[in-house]
Parts: C-alpha cells; structure tokens; sequence
C-alpha cells in the first residue's frame, strides 16, 4: 500500500503536466478549423463558380488564409498545442452540400456562407484579443482581423453586386 501511494505522489506531477493545456486551446483549434474550411471553400469557389467575382473571391481565400494557417500552424506548434487535422464536421457536411451546386447556385450559396463565417472568424477574433489568456495567440488574433475584416467587406460588395440578399441575423 505504501509503494503505491509513493507511486501516485511521484506520479502526480507528470499526469498534472501532461494534462496542462494552453488556456486558449479553443481558438487555436476554433481558428484551425475554420482557416482549412476556407480554404476548402476557396478552392471549390474556383472550381464551381460562375461569376468570376467568385472565383477571384476563391483563390484570395485560399491564399490568405493558407498563409494565415502556416503562421497559427507554427505558433499553435511552439506552444505544443495539437490542432485539428480539418475542419469540423458541421464545415465538412456544409462543404459536401456546396460541393453538389454549380451556376448561380453555387454562388449565391457561396457568398452566404462566406458571409457568415466571416462574421464569426471576427467574432471569434474579437473575444481573443479582449479575454484571451495566451498573449501570442491575441498577438495573432489582432493581426489577422483587419485581413478578416477586408473580406467580410470584400465578400458584401460581392453580394450586392450579385444581388444575392444576405440576412441581416448572420
């Protein structure tokens, strides 16, 4: 009895170490899975779109936010936090969807969903940089919110160009 309590007292500080994750975990792996979902999208815009305005849209998401990826990759990696290998499942399954349109279609649900992950890429920068705990992953999240902010403007023109009536709700 003696030697397992030993054992748990020498233990218990690995196990506590090895359960220590970073404070802003979430937005690392919140931010990782929606920089790869844009990407995705962004490549399937040029693929299936039908206005070139789309397309153009496509291909500056999937730069930028490739960039942006490589740059989260490396800090998210000197931090030894594990990001997600892809986007979420919910992405995924609205990716699929986006996948059987093409033509106008295709567009107009492109530019809403496009729309409506900006918004909440900013909302979810917003609440880094007020709450966030880790100072390099606020550092970050200041960075790129202007980028995000040009596209969420980028992606309205876009929009109103089309014609495609975005709800005010998203």
């Amino acid at each position: 009895m003696n030697k397992l309590i030993a054992l748990t007292l020498l233990c218990a500080p690995a196990l506590a170490l090895a359960q220590y994750s970073n404070p802003d975990k979430s937005f690392y792996e919140h931010a990782a899975e929606g920089g790869m979902a844009e990407v995705e999208a962004g490549k399937l815009a040029q693929k299936n779109g039908s206005s070139q305005a789309v397309k153009d849209f496509g291909a500056m998401m999937v730069k930028d936010h490739s960039e942006a990826n490589d740059k989260l990759k490396e800090l998210a990696e000197s931090k030894s936090v594990k990001l997600p290998e892809g986007p979420s499942m919910a992405q995924k399954t609205k990716g699929k969807m986006l996948e059987m349109k093409s033509g106008t279609s295709f567009d107009k649900d492109y530019i809403e969903g496009q729309i409506k992950a900006h918004k909440d890429t900013l909302e979810l920068l917003r609440k880094e940089i007020d709450s966030g705990k880790d100072a390099d992953a606020k550092k970050f999240a200041a960075e790129i919110q202007p980028k995000v902010e040009e596209h969420l403007k980028k992606i309205n023109k876009i929009a109103a160009d089309e014609g495609v009536k975005v709800s005010q709700r998203d």
